[in-house]
């Protein structure tokens, strides 16, 4: 997880407990109608607001945590969360759908508008605080080639539940 990532979530968090309009505002953050309300608050953090690979995954991020309103970055990855969503688990048809369509996304803004639903249902279900930074990390690096293959292999591994071998590329 990169230090940018984990300072975000911390200042998300705490503008939210502090300001109820910040926090009222972030809610609407991954709207593509009102994410302009927000761009204040992300602004302030030196968020580039004309990069959408850039403005789009801290809007996602800043949204769901203003919805969520927990306390701490959590442990839990998005394939994890996709797969406990479920009573089958991993085994659900219904998780592996869901699953199915986040990798099949090809922009960062497509994986942004997928996350959307997926990130409300985790919570809805009580899944456990996600693990935001390194969700914002990967999305970040989504726009890049090289790098989206990776992502989703290990969004792929969180769900089934198979952790990448130590050492390997990363």
């Amino acid at each position: 997880m990169s230090e940018r990532s984990e300072k975000f979530v911390d200042y998300i968090i705490q503008r939210i407990k502090n300001n109820k309009g910040d926090a009222a505002a972030l809610r609407r953050a991954d709207n593509p109608s009102t994410e302009y309300q927000s761009w204040e608050i992300l602004a302030g953090f030196n968020i580039k607001l004309d990069s959408e690979n850039e403005r789009l995954p801290f809007a996602t991020i800043a949204a769901d945590l203003a919805r969520t309103k927990i306390d701490a970055n959590g442990k839990t990855l998005i394939g994890q969360a996709i797969a406990r969503c479920y009573e089958d688990g991993n085994q659900s048809d219904q998780a592996k759908a869901k699953l199915r369509r986040l990798l099949a996304c090809e922009t960062t803004a497509e994986a942004c508008r997928i996350l959307r639903p997926l990130l409300t249902l985790a919570d809805s279900k009580g899944v456990a605080p996600l693990n935001y930074a390194a969700l914002l990390d990967d999305l970040l690096w989504f726009s890049h080639d090289e790098s989206r293959q990776r992502i989703k292999s290990r969004w792929a591994q969180n769900f089934y539940g198979k952790q990448a071998e130590e050492g390997t590329d990363e």
